[in-house]
């Protein structure tokens, strides 16, 4: 029953919601709140700035796109900054048709359905209310009554400027149905629906000898010529095409360029004009976001034609390449996965990562700077730190390429071959082997992908086999560190008590004999090494150490080896060379005796209660792991 009440509290806001009034009432409005007056484009740029956002360095993240699009926070301040800002403050580049171009499954029809769907949620907040002339099919702004020699003193008494003239139906309305009494026309509150062909229009192309030029702009009803009379009678025509529909708000155009010439005619009105021409009538005003996606191949075929040179400069061409985060990729796999019916099934930690790791390599330059290789760029474009570069580098990669991401395997490809990998396996879970293996497969079906990118995605996908195996190493040490924490303890406290002494030149005391002794130098430099601290660099780390240990101990905070990352590293990998034996042992041995057996089961227990794996895919990424350690 709770998604009833759900259902009837959405009805009862609906009601609340609807306004009707007549034209000097809804002025009164206008009056107080000049947005519910603001055009299709200021529209859409005041509800993406609703949602927030978030200022970092130069770069801003609009959390309105946050939670389904990743990784083109770039692409996405440019078509906000570049486009919908500009265009919110009337100009030139409204009149312009915004063209997203890009790869396949790039995110471009994510950003249209995004920008839909908001709308829809948009018109019914109190900062988004759209109000039109009652009774109209095109939703008109109800400031089109103003007499068009008014316009100027209108602007001067109510701060807003009227774009466009009224309609040819709603001129006939005003005088048979109103006597020319503007103030008493009526006016209501509407709601954007792409469902009820509110505010929201979209347009597919078909083939281009039987679409109909009435799709956009409507056409005549014929079974009322009779009544009215004549074809230019506007009662007798129904504004019922996509672009009737979608004033006021915004009209998408899948594959635009696939359009007959005919039908671009009628945008380019629309754009540089604010009007298009239906029927035997003056031209109709209409306020609306032309908004259309294409790829790079057909758009570069599509400005090679001098037919379409008057079309050019009336197109805005923003692109939306692939993501290049190794870390967003995965999370774009993780919510296809989830809005699947497999998200039953198991996948190892680090799986999706692998995958977006060759996902990603694919999509990159090869760069021309010395010293930079693929696998460095990524971790560079990942926000790791790499040992000698630093966040100047990244804009000069950036730079380098700027068509970077254009190309590559995209991410539907990915999930296919990760779909595929969990419907083979017959267990309920699969891992980063599987995930590879699966990839590798499906690299022969792949009919668009040439020979020479076949061998260089193969060459990739051993890269990403090579970063498995380091991560796959780490995490069983995680393990192993975790199931032994108090050796970890013993070894840092040890560790910290010789640093002590060290720097403050003590000797330390024998807890079982009480004789004196100079600072363990081999144990220090034992844990040191693991992290490449050089012997002319140790006094420095070991000063820092001490330095970090006095800063916890005035905030009476307790210093461990958790504390400072450099030491956890070495504590971690100290501690694993020396437990390196136990692994190769307890994971090779077909026989394990009961001791074994016991340091196996903590490890596995450790993989599946802090680090997300199963029984099935911890213990075998412990086989794995002991088989990498014992070639």
């Amino acid at each position: 029953m709770d998604i009833l009440r759900k259902v009837k509290n959405f009805r009862e806001e609906e009601d609340r919601l609807q306004w009707e009034g007549t034209f000097a009432e809804y002025l009164a409005i206008v009056k107080e709140r000049k947005e519910v007056a603001q055009t299709a484009h200021s529209r859409v740029y005041n509800m993406i700035r609703s949602s927030g956002l978030t200022e970092k360095d130069d770069n801003k993240l609009y959390h309105f796109f946050g939670e389904e699009i990743f990784g083109l926070e770039d692409a996405i301040q440019r078509l906000v900054e570049e486009y919908f800002h500009p265009a919110a403050k009337r100009l030139d580049v409204r009149k312009r048709i915004l063209l997203l171009m890009g790869p396949v499954s790039g995110g471009k029809s994510t950003i249209v359905t995004l920008l839909k769907r908001g709308l829809e949620k948009y018109s019914r907040t109190d900062e988004g209310a759209v109000y039109a002339i009652k009774g109209c099919p095109m939703h008109e702004d109800p400031l089109h009554l103003i007499p068009q020699n008014l316009f100027d003193d209108f602007f001067e008494e109510y701060g807003v400027r009227i774009e466009g003239t009224l309609s040819p139906l709603n001129t006939m309305r005003l005088e048979k149905e109103y006597n020319g009494q503007i103030e008493d026309v009526l006016v209501k509150r509407i709601f954007f629906s792409e469902d009820k062909r509110v505010g929201i229009g979209t347009f597919t192309p078909s083939d281009p000898k039987s679409q109909d030029i009435a799709d956009l702009t409507g056409s005549i009803d014929f079974s009322t010529i009779a009544e009215f009379g004549s074809e230019s009678d506007p009662r007798a025509y129904r504004f019922d095409g996509e672009l009737n529909k979608a004033n006021r708000g915004l009209m998408e155009f899948q594959e635009m360029l696939k359009l007959d010439e005919k039908f671009l005619w009628h945008l380019l009105s629309l754009t540089q004009e604010g009007n298009f021409k239906a029927g035997r009538f003056a031209l109709i005003s209409a306020d609306e976001l032309i908004i259309a996606h294409t790829n790079e191949t057909e758009y570069r075929s599509f400005i090679s034609n001098k037919k379409n040179e008057a079309l050019h400069s009336r197109i805005i061409v923003m692109p939306i390449p692939y993501n290049l985060k190794v870390n967003q990729e995965q999370r774009i796999y993780e919510k296809m996965i989830n809005e699947s019916d497999m998200s039953h099934i198991h996948i190892a930690p680090h799986a999706l990562k692998v995958a977006a790791i060759f996902s990603i390599m694919t999509r990159l330059e090869i760069s021309k700077k010395q010293g930079i290789d693929i696998v460095k760029k990524m971790r560079l474009y990942d926000g790791e730190s790499v040992e000698g570069y630093n966040r100047v580098d990244v804009g000069e990669l950036k730079k380098e390429f700027p068509n970077e991401g254009m190309s590559g395997i995209d991410p539907r490809y990915v999930i296919n071959r990760i779909s595929s990998a969990m419907i083979r396996k017959e267990v309920p879970s699969i891992n980063a082997l599987d995930v590879l293996r699966s990839l590798k497969d499906g690299l022969d079906q792949h009919a668009s992908i040439s020979k020479e990118d076949r061998e260089k995605y193969m060459n990739y996908i051993s890269i990403a086999r090579k970063e498995y195996d380091e991560i796959a190493k780490k995490e069983v040490q995680k393990a192993f560190v975790y199931s032994y924490e108090e050796s970890a303890k013993t070894l840092v406290d040890n560790y910290l008590d010789n640093v002590e002494a060290f720097c403050n030149k003590n000797r330390l005391r024998d807890p079982l004999t009480g004789e004196e002794m100079n600072p363990d130098e081999k144990l220090m430099r034992s844990i040191e090494e693991q992290i490449g601290v050089s012997e002319n660099a140790k006094r420095a780390f070991r000063e820092e150490i001490l330095i970090r240990l006095s800063a916890y101990a005035r905030k009476g905070t307790r210093f461990n080896y958790k504390s400072h990352a450099r030491l956890r590293e070495a504590v971690e990998k100290k501690l694993f060379a020396d437990l390196k034996d136990i692994v190769k042992i307890t994971t090779s041995s077909q026989t394990p005796d009961e001791l074994q057996l016991k340091k196996i089961n903590d490890v596995v227990a450790s993989l599946i209660d802090e680090y997300g794996y199963n029984s099935i895919s911890a213990n075998e990424l412990l086989r794995y792991v002991g088989s990498l350690l014992n070639r």
